[in-house]
């Protein structure tokens, strides 16, 4: 991408239809953080566009800066097109719940080069990804480590080795209120969880990325670590994730 010379290239997070022909771009970039932009015609058989400007897409894009919050783009160079995360259907799906959970937490246009780093290692990673079934990817140990590293980055990191009230190390729940695991004395109003599940989120939280499959979670463990994940979108964010919605139960 590049604005008044200053060249730069954002990763794309959702691509929408407008009008006959037209997509809005929802992006990210290292230098800029957050950005809309508008490609035209890019719905035509003929575009030149369309097939480089897809979700998950890391693309140079040269841009026009209007005078409102959408810049048209006028022309696209592919840097990484990540097509085996978007062609194989597991892949897709953990790829699509680590954008959206990019969309929600950093939707301001304020740079993050460390969120954008870790964007695109995800993205590498989701590519190598072994294939499985799409109603599974909600727990994969990779989606479920990129979420919790992006809450991290976004100033929410879970505290889950002691009580985040009294320093206690019996634990028994998390509260997303406090922002962290329990004992059983300040269990009030929080979401129970097995020490396994405690443990697993510490675990993805303090390895790569690219170790996260070799965290040893078991089912229970990756359950309770989706917990932790969507009861702190919902309390510091106020949203949850679609992509999330089938492994949840909530529309």
């Amino acid at each position: 991408m590049q604005y008044r010379g200053v060249p730069v290239g954002p990763v794309g997070l959702r691509s929408m239809r407008f009008s006959e022909a037209d997509r809005i771009l929802h992006l990210y970039t290292r230098e800029r953080g957050r950005i809309g932009a508008i490609a035209k015609g890019v719905r035509k058989t003929k575009s030149r566009f369309g097939a480089r400007l897809e979700p998950l897409s890391h693309a140079e894009l040269m841009l026009h800066e209007g005078s409102g919050e959408l810049h048209t783009v006028t022309g696209v160079e592919l840097v990484h097109s990540h097509r085996a995360a978007r062609e194989q259907p597991y892949r897709l799906g953990i790829g699509l719940i680590g954008a959206e959970a990019m969309l929600r937490l950093f939707a301001e246009p304020e740079p993050n080069a460390r969120a954008f780093e870790a964007l695109t290692r995800f993205l590498d990673l989701v590519d190598e990804a072994p294939a499985g079934e799409r109603d599974g990817a909600a727990l994969d140990p990779l989606a479920l480590s990129f979420q919790l590293k992006l809450l991290w980055l976004s100033g929410y990191l879970p505290h889950v080795n002691t009580c985040v009230e009294c320093g206690a190390g019996d634990l028994v729940g998390y509260s997303p209120r406090a922002g962290g695991a329990v004992c059983r004395e300040h269990a009030g109003g929080s979401f129970r969880l097995s020490a396994e599940g405690l443990a697993g989120v510490e675990r993805l939280l303090s390895s790569p990325l690219a170790d996260a499959g070799d965290a040893g979670l078991g089912e229970r463990a990756r359950c309770d670590a989706l917990t932790v994940v969507t009861s702190s979108y919902e309390e510091h964010g106020g949203f949850r994730l679609r992509t999330l919605a089938p492994a949840t139960g909530r529309p």
